[in-house]
């Protein structure tokens, strides 16, 4: 959309807009949303009912907000959704750093401007992407960074250096009528948090021992690892003070949310479900993940959340379940390509592929050599994957396919098998394709071979199956 039309202060004060601050704006917006029922953060999944309640609550009291979670819990895209709640354009007095309102600009060289031009002063818009600032914090961040330093190139142009217009100005005032966010707070000095403090209250600024009055106008948004987890650094308790909500994150309650957060995440090319596959090209491989196949990548991290022998302080990110999605599907389509399959379905045998998109990801509670963890990782699968198939089957529903197994039958299975032997596997024993026809795979044929891997995997981990690991495939048979 196009921003107005007023480009002079003359034409903005005519058409009758107002000034009011970024908090107000936020509020209004976030009002404006709640009674058109629409979501406040639309994308943020499992937050429904504990976030984003206390973030409505914080923006409509006007408090800046301490997001306090483990990583990988969207506390970065919590801080960057929050732009939509800024109007999509905003006035500002032109050729100005600082964002400056026309009505009341606050730097040096907007109130020139706006005195020397009267109702001339011409008008920027600005688009609200714009008005949104990131910083890591680090532990080299200095005072100039975040709100400024005399600048030596405007001092030897000739100005004094008590010529306010000799300041360059850092991220904080650039972010004038916008929101700021500081990641990772605690890593900040303290000293730098200390410099925080006007800028948060008093809208004092401090520069080379000159004392300027910015009245600026911010939403502030930091973020932070709980105290009991980051032992590399504290937020100073007048600055924490200075917030007025802190509000926990957490990672999906349960297995669902996760699939529905991995569905939205994964890359778009590993995950695609269309005819011509990701890319839409001619030879493509379209690939398809059953349901059962999230369900257990999903597990997977729901179980690492709740094990022992994981570090909880350092917490099971939930990029680790959107890694294995992804690991999972580019394991389904190499396969595809080496068999000359249309198309892709990952399976029980392609599992192994995601203890390296896991073991990076995690730290083991005590300390160990990469094979313990490559063990862990295992044990939490073969754990997620028995849970996943007891939740479709029962034991005693599969007795027929058991006694098909205990009269000699056998099943000879792998990551490069092709899917035609799991077809007709499926063609000999019609108890295998009615227990398949539970998990509605479909027809294609590597989603029925996924299907399979599925159920003789589950019976072995239930101890009804013996499982051999043979050169390029395993058996499963009495």
């Amino acid at each position: 959309m196009t921003h107005p039309a007023a480009t002079t202060l003359g034409e903005l004060r005519a058409s009758g807009w107002r000034s009011r601050s970024v908090k107000e704006e936020m509020r209004a917006n976030l009002l404006e949303r709640i009674r058109r029922g629409e979501p406040l953060l639309p994308g943020i999944m499992g937050y429904d009912e504990t976030v984003l309640p206390q973030i409505e609550n914080a923006v409509l009291a006007g408090q800046d907000v301490i997001l306090l979670g483990e990583r990988g819990q969207a506390k970065s895209r919590i801080a960057r959704s929050l732009v939509g709640l800024l109007d999509e354009w905003l006035p500002a007095v032109a050729g100005t750093e600082l964002h400056d309102d026309p009505f009341h600009p606050v730097s040096p060289l907007g109130r020139q401007i706006v005195a020397e031009s009267g109702e001339a002063a011409p008008i920027a818009w600005v688009g609200r992407e714009d008005r949104y600032a990131e910083k890591l914090a680090t532990p080299d961040i200095s005072i100039a960074d975040l709100i400024g330093e005399v600048d030596p190139v405007k001092v030897a142009e000739g100005r004094y250096l008590s010529d306010e217009l000799t300041i360059h100005y850092g991220l904080l005032p650039r972010t004038h009528r916008g929101i700021f966010t500081i990641n990772e707070l605690p890593d900040l000095a303290e000293r730098i948090q200390v410099g925080l403090l006007n800028v948060m209250e008093e809208r004092d600024v401090q520069i080379r021992g000159y004392r300027i009055r910015l009245e600026l106008d911010l939403f502030v948004i930091a973020s932070a690892n709980p105290e009991d987890y980051t032992s590399r650094g504290r937020i100073i308790t007048p600055l924490k003070d200075r917030f007025g909500a802190q509000i926990r994150t957490h990672y999906p309650a349960d297995a669902a949310t996760e699939i529905a957060i991995m569905d939205q995440e994964a890359r778009g090319f590993a995950l695609a479900e269309a005819d011509g596959g990701a890319s839409g090209s001619r030879d493509a491989i379209a690939v398809h993940v059953p349901g059962f196949m999230k369900e257990i990548v999903a597990e997977l991290s729901q179980l690492a959340r709740r094990s022992s022998e994981v570090s909880q302080r350092s917490g099971v990110s939930v990029r680790v379940t959107i890694a294995n999605a992804e690991t999972l599907a580019a394991a389904a389509v190499k396969r595809a390509v080496r068999l000359g399959e249309p198309t892709a379905s990952p399976r029980i045998s392609d599992l192994p592929a995601v203890v390296a998109s896991t073991a990076g990801k995690i730290e083991l509670e005590t300390l160990g050599d990469e094979e313990r963890e490559d063990r862990v990782v295992e044990k939490l699968l073969a754990r997620a994957t028995v849970n996943v198939f007891n939740r479709h089957f029962a034991l005693s529903e599969m007795t027929s396919l058991i006694e098909r197994f205990e009269a000699g039958a056998a099943a000879e299975v792998g990551e490069y098998v092709p899917s035609a032997v799991h077809g007709a596997l499926v063609e000999e024993i019609p108890e295998l394709r009615r227990a398949i026809g539970r998990l509605e795979v479909g027809e294609a044929p590597s989603s029925v071979a996924s299907g399979v891997e599925f159920l003789l995997e589950g019976l072995h981990l239930n101890r009804r199956l013996n499982k051999d690991r043979r050169a390029g495939g395993v058996r499963y048979a009495r």
